[in-house]
């Protein structure tokens, strides 16, 4: 999966007021947007059992590291935490019980129980649904402590069908797992093959969604376009593609928005690019990921793509739906990658344009076959790499941000900024848009008119229009 969010979160959302039944819970997150919908699911399964998030660790019952094995040290980054939460725990008398989940969780699990004794239990992103009976089992001092089998549909058949959710915008996972094993990618090892959730499970909890005022649903995927999930009960298909399903999710009352994340371009069909084209609700956003210019680079990454059908079917989406931005992934320094490769890269960037990006330094990820490859890189020369690279990118996103003032967006108010009275929300493009108005519009869409632009974010005035 090219990973578009790359960043720590803790999110509550609800009240840290603790009934003599309740007990504290702690999730921290890292990584990509499917772990962010885990936590939520988490938070959502321990619920029943008397768990109440709260924003700090310190007094928490539970604490879950829900963790993210794609970029470099992050195991490492894990033990660092553990090594904080550990201090916390002795302070709790040991009744703090500690867990790691998520991907560093399934590749390193008999590792962390060996490395680190201050986790109670560990479990991998397919396990979720079982955590309230492993804490039981730790209470009791019954048991495994480690659960790390692959089982998707299990997963998605048990949690619940009604999440909790704050703010008009919200995650949905629709598919796990990956089949295609690009060489640098630990994905397949951690979430195992791909798996897609039948529609009308898909379709019932973005209705629960609605209910609860979100007003946009990202789709989120490892191969998010390989979707093929079994089609509801009263359709004469077997199963529904992405596509079909978009059409189908944007008939919901209510629902005025819709995006999904991350593409690869052996599953970018035709019937997708039509609804780019005739859904109105699909947002004018793709983030489908290159990772490089070169055809020889790509072949040894195992892409399944040459750089000239890439550039072709860009043009097709594109002559589908002109005013679509394009966001991609790079990776530099792969094995191999000479000057000549990386200067591929960099003429693809500019040949194509793209309105945001995430660009990052290879690194090796044990059991990946690019781990094992001759001609790594030396570190220094991918560094010099990525900057030559970052400052194409970067010139790329102000520019096309620059070229939206004097335009009016759409953009859906997700809560205040940090100035008097101002507002903040995401426009078509995703970008932070920042404006005065009043808190009564939080979870409205409205049109502003963009004055200003920087890198990452909009400015404007909002609109009568």
């Amino acid at each position: 999966m090219g990973h578009q969010t790359l960043a720590e979160t803790t999110k509550s959302g609800q009240s840290e007021s603790k009934t003599a039944n309740t007990k504290k819970l702690f999730i921290k997150t890292y990584g990509c947007q499917m772990n962010v919908y885990d936590s939520e699911r988490m938070r959502d399964v321990l619920a029943p059992v008397g768990y109440t998030p709260v924003d700090s660790p310190d007094g928490a019952d539970l604490v879950v590291l829900n963790t993210c094995h794609i970029r470099e040290k992050a195991a490492e980054k894990v033990y660092s935490e553990l090594g904080r939460i550990r201090k916390l725990k002795e302070k709790s008398g040991g009744k703090m019980k500690v867990a790691v989940a998520g991907c560093v969780a399934q590749a390193e699990g008999e590792e962390i129980m060996r490395r680190a004794p201050v986790v109670d239990l560990v479990l991998g992103p397919q396990s979720y649904h079982k955590l309230p009976e492993m804490i039981a089992r730790v209470s009791r001092k019954l048991g495994e402590r480690l659960e790390t089998d692959f089982d998707t549909q299990e997963k998605f058949d048990l949690m619940p069908q009604t999440r909790t959710v704050d703010g008009p915008t919200a995650f949905l996972t629709i598919q796990e797992g990956c089949d295609k094993f690009c060489t640098f990618c630990v994905v397949p090892y951690t979430r195992g093959a791909e798996f897609s959730r039948p529609v009308d499970q898909i379709v019932a909890e973005a209705r629960s969604l609605v209910a609860q005022g979100v007003r946009e649903i990202t789709l989120l995927g490892q191969n998010v376009n390989a979707y093929h999930g079994a089609a509801p009960k009263l359709e004469a298909d077997e199963s529904w593609g992405l596509g079909q399903l978009i059409k189908h999710l944007a008939k919901i009352g209510g629902l005025d928005r819709l995006r999904y994340t991350t593409s690869h371009p052996r599953d970018m069909d035709d019937a997708l690019i039509e609804v780019h084209r005739d859904e109105p609700a699909l947002m004018p956003y793709l983030h489908l990921p290159l990772q490089a210019g070169s055809d020889r680079i790509l072949k040894a990454m195992n892409r399944d793509h040459t750089y000239a059908e890439f550039k072709k079917l860009v043009a097709k989406i594109r002559a589908a739906k002109p005013e679509l931005a394009l966001s991609s992934d790079f990776i530099v320094g792969f094995p191999g990658e000479s000057e000549l490769d990386f200067k591929r890269t960099l003429e693809a960037v500019e040949e194509i344009g793209f309105a945001s990006s995430f660009s990052f330094k290879y690194s090796p990820r044990p059991g990946t076959p690019g781990a094992a490859m001759p001609g790594q890189v030396p570190e220094d020369v991918k560094s010099e790499r990525l900057a030559r690279l970052q400052k194409l990118l970067t010139a790329q996103q102000l520019a096309f941000n620059q070229s939206l003032i004097g335009k009016t967006l759409s953009v859906l108010i997700e809560g205040t900024g940090r100035g008097e009275n101002e507002l903040f929300g995401r426009a078509p493009y995703l970008q932070g848009t920042h404006f005065i108005g009043d808190e009564n519009l939080i979870g409205n869409i409205v049109s502003v008119e963009i004055t200003d632009a920087g890198q990452n974010s909009l400015r404007g005035i909002l609109s009568d229009g």
